[in-house]
C-alpha cells in the first residue's frame, strides 16, 4: 500500500508537505519534513483506500514542543 499523506504542522510556524509513504503513519511517531523532525499528533483518513493507494492528512507538531509539554 502507498500512503500519499499530506502533513500540516500545527501553529503554522512551519511549511507543512505531501510525501508518499510505504508505511501507515502512527500517532506519536517522528517524522522529517524537510531538515526538521516533528511528531504525529492526529491521523485523518481523506477518502477510503482504492486499490494500493490511500490520502491521508497528518497533523504533526515539532519534537521541540511535544517535548516541552512532557512531564518531568
Amino acid at each position: 500500500m502507498i500512503y500519499k499523506v499530506s502533513y500540516v504542522v500545527k501553529g503554522g510556524n512551519f511549511p507543512g508537505g505531501i510525501k508518499n509513504e510505504t508505511e501507515r503513519p502512527v500517532i506519536g511517531q517522528k517524522v522529517r519534513i524537510g531538515p526538521h523532525t516533528f511528531e504525529v499528533i492526529e491521523i485523518l483518513e481523506i477518502m477510503p483506500p482504492r486499490d494500493d493507494f490511500q490520502f491521508l492528512h497528518v497533523t504533526v507538531q515539532p519534537v521541540e514542543a511535544a517535548e516541552q509539554k512532557a512531564p518531568s
